[in-house]
């Protein structure tokens, strides 16, 4: 069977891959699934890539022929950054947005010169790649190229994009050359006071990524299967996410891991809080919560809500119904708890990603700061992954995210403004990937996968 397009999902466990045809035609489908475990702790990716394409075979009853396939990963650790500015809630808070929003996970940051003990920590914390930033454009100089000079003598043998003022480009892409150490230079993420323009460095990291993931232990062998965009699954949501906001206009794309919780938003916000924030905020912005999980980081989720609390909830006793607690729940009571724990995630993560309204107070009286991402705008909730597609109460666990802004301090619609999508077909990180090439033929099946033709409906 001729397909089109196959776009696989190395995760760090599973390995999924999503067949599509009709892509040249206008006429694009998805037309199947398959899935295996990952095999890059096996030293061959495509182990695992193999036996996926056969599970999707079988499931679909006849061989495949892609002519072209793309992937997204995840695995071998995923796309491990360390960020390193001038100023924490200046240049570093702009380089750390720009890599979360390329779909890194951010294991160290660090403001100002770097010490022998920053050093230490970023060699033990071995990241794939390093995003150095600092000062503004034609501002301060001394310190991003001295932070240069640490990390070109440090040992560390990572590619360094480098994403600060201007003046420093050359002598900083010297100082990487020198050492033998790949350095991409790219825009200042952070140009003048209260700007953000962390777009370029987030393309650049996903063309880093894609340099560089291919020599990652396990991953050696992923070019010969794999012929067109690699990129990291969350930098996939989001190109997803942005491509879907030129269609529809403000959302929100949430996922409830296992391990953790991604929320991505895209909105420009309100004119009228824009007047009273207090810092600029990434126009596309992605959280992940590394301890709100539903299996792997169970326990934190527990201890938000209380044990106590929710064993008498349940009717249960918790410890005892945990010790049989599965990733995928198979009673009643684990769907259950399955249903408490998302519900508690995905709140705790809105709150977190959202901006909120505070009161200071002065001799003028009180006046009312805006601090954080302005999300008033949303239109939509984008729910993805196995949680908030596939638990029986999916929906009524969405709607009471969406609705969590009750005393209407956050910088969120208020209780029942906000409409919900879900990504029925669980394709949204592959349709991410499919989009850099194929936008269109992505958009159309992101709108199938949400039934959003037959939502819109009076």
């Amino acid at each position: 069977m001729k397909t089109d397009l196959l776009i696989a999902e190395i995760g760090s466990t599973t390995t999924l891959v999503n067949a599509f045809n009709g892509i040249h035609t206008g006429d694009v489908r998805f037309i199947g699934q398959g899935c295996a475990p990952t095999t890059v702790a096996e030293g061959d990716v495509r182990v695992g890539l193999s036996a996926a394409v056969k599970d999707l075979e079988s499931r679909l009853g006849e061989d495949i022929d892609p002519l072209e396939m793309f992937a997204t990963s995840s695995a071998a650790g995923g796309l491990r950054m360390s960020v390193h500015g001038l100023v924490y809630d200046m240049t570093v808070k702009a380089a750390h947005a720009a890599a979360l929003g390329a779909g890194a996970i951010v294991k160290l940051a660090t403001a100002g010169v770097l010490s022998e003990y920053d050093l230490e920590d970023i060699m033990a914390t071995n990241p794939n790649l390093i995003l150095l930033a600092g000062g503004t454009d034609y501002g301060e100089r001394e310190t991003a190229v001295k932070n240069a000079r640490a990390l070109a003598s440090c040992g560390i043998k990572v590619p360094v994009i480098y994403a600060g003022n201007i003046q420093n480009q050359t002598i900083i892409k010297r100082i990487f050359d020198e050492a033998d150490i790949p350095c991409y230079i790219t825009d200042n993420v952070y140009p003048k006071l209260d700007m953000l323009t962390i777009e370029p460095a987030r393309r650049i990291i996903h063309k880093v990524f894609e340099e560089h993931i291919t020599k990652a232990q396990g991953m050696s062998h992923v070019r010969d299967m794999v012929t067109g965009a690699i990129i990291p699954t969350p930098g996939a949501v989001m190109e997803a996410a942005q491509l879907l906001y030129a269609d529809i206009g403000d959302l929100m794309v949430m996922d409830i891991g296992g391990a953790t919780t991604d929320v991505h938003s895209v909105t420009q916000g309100s004119a009228e809080i824009a007047v009273i924030q207090t810092t600029p905020e990434p126009f596309a912005k992605r959280t992940v919560e590394g301890d709100l999980g539903l299996y792997v980081n169970a326990s934190h989720v527990i201890d938000i809500i209380g044990a106590d609390v929710l064993s008498q909830k349940l009717q249960c006793d918790l410890s005892e119904e945990m010790k049989n607690y599965l990733p995928i729940p198979k009673t009643k009571m684990q769907f259950d708890i399955a249903h408490a724990l998302c519900l508690c995630a995905g709140k705790t993560a809105f709150e977190r990603h959202c901006g909120r309204l505070r009161y200071i107070y002065g001799p003028s009286g009180r006046q009312t700061i805006a601090e954080g991402k302005d999300l008033t705008q949303i239109k939509y909730i984008i729910a993805t992954g196995g949680a908030l597609t596939r638990l029986p109460e999916h929906k009524s666990i969405l709607r009471s995210i969406a609705d969590c802004n009750a005393n209407g301090m956050l910088l969120a619609p208020p209780p029942g403004r906000i409409k919900l999508l879900y990504d029925q077909d669980y394709i949204l990180a592959s349709l991410g990937v499919m989009s850099k090439k194929y936008p269109e033929a992505a958009l159309a099946l992101m709108k199938k996968s949400m039934g959003f033709d037959e939502y819109l409906k009076p």
